[in-house]
């Protein structure tokens, strides 16, 4: 072997002597809780700490905010007002994100329900809407599914049944991500502009996003985002969502943007709608998060269907809301 050749061989070998050691830094990193929202608090429960903003009319009927992968309670930030005037307003970090803790394991969907469902136990919450974005949607099927008594109802913001048939596409460089050793390497490496980028996809196409989200990303540790994504994955691969919220027989509300680059949000539609009596609603202008990009309307749609389950009206077949028909009559909206 020439000498140049012995240079570069001696590099790779480096680099992953290197990548090895990331592996095993990060793979055993930890971290406390933290409140980091103004007014909230940290509920310190079995299954971990976690924090909460308890928002709103305490004897008002409840709606439950669970964000989505990588994202904190500050998705919300925009919809919370508008809610908690007619709602009392509760707002999780997810075990893992933003100031809650972020310990070695306990990511699967069932134990993040099961975190949340103590939660709202501790606050005597009951009967609430549930309102899951991605992500969270996915644990807010898992509480319906463990928890019915707490769940009246859920409203699905932007995630597919499962990852498969509804055009789940992510960029190349998130793929690598969750490769074993180099896929720590390339989190803990990369700057604020890839996450940025990366982050775009949960938009629609041209959005801004907010430098406060890629401070959530960066609260994360690896161990939490690997396990968080494997998690979701391994609980829709098992049996898909829209399957799961029909044998609970919860209405649903399933929400989402127009120009959403992760899922075919039409076929993603359809699937709920065969649901029975669910409704859907198609936002115009926003992507992958209507809570972030279209927080006004989404609010309204939320708290609309809300207020008909409690009143006893039951859902209506078909969209509603912004894209659609409610109960036959033209909303007024463009289709």
């Amino acid at each position: 072997m020439s000498r140049r050749g012995k240079i570069a061989l001696g590099m790779v070998v480096t680099l992953l002597v290197a990548l090895a050691l990331n592996a095993l830094a990060t793979s055993s990193e930890t971290e406390s809780a933290e409140a980091t929202v103004p007014g909230a608090r940290i509920l310190d429960l079995p299954g971990g700490e976690i924090q909460v903003l308890d928002r709103g009319r305490e004897k008002s009927p409840a709606v439950v905010l669970v964000h989505g992968f990588t994202c904190s309670i500050g998705w919300w930030d925009a919809m919370i007002p508008r809610l908690e005037k007619r709602h009392r307003v509760v707002a999780f970090d997810l075990l893992g994100h933003g100031g809650s803790e972020k310990p070695e394991d306990g990511y699967s969907m069932d134990e993040q329900a099961d975190l949340l469902t103590a939660a709202l136990e501790r606050l005597e919450v009951r009967r609430a809407t549930v309102v899951g974005h991605s992500l969270g949607a996915v644990v807010a099927t898992a509480m319906a599914e463990a928890e019915p008594g707490l769940v009246g109802q859920l409203v699905v913001l932007d995630q597919a049944p499962d990852s498969d048939g509804y055009g789940a596409d992510l960029p190349l460089a998130a793929g690598l991500t969750f490769q074993p050793v180099i896929g720590e390497a390339l989190w803990r490496l990369a700057p604020d502009a890839s996450i940025q980028d990366g982050l775009s996809v949960g938009f629609a196409p041209g959005y801004d996003v907010p430098d406060d989200f890629v401070s959530d990303f960066r609260r994360l540790t690896y161990t939490a985002y690997d396990e968080s994504a494997e998690g979701e994955t391994e609980y829709t691969e098992e049996e898909p969502l829209d399957s799961r919220l029909r044998r609970t027989g919860k209405p649903v509300l399933a929400v989402f943007g127009a120009e959403e680059q992760i899922y075919d949000p039409r076929a993603s539609l359809a699937a709920y709608r065969a649901i029975a009596g669910a409704e859907t609603a198609l936002v115009p202008g926003a992507g992958h998060s209507p809570n972030v990009e279209r927080p006004a309307l989404t609010a309204r749609l939320v708290s609309e269907f809300a207020g008909r389950q409690r009143i006893g009206s039951g859902p209506s077949r078909g969209d509603s809301g912004a894209q659609g028909t409610k109960k036959g009559r033209p909303e007024g909206r463009p289709k």
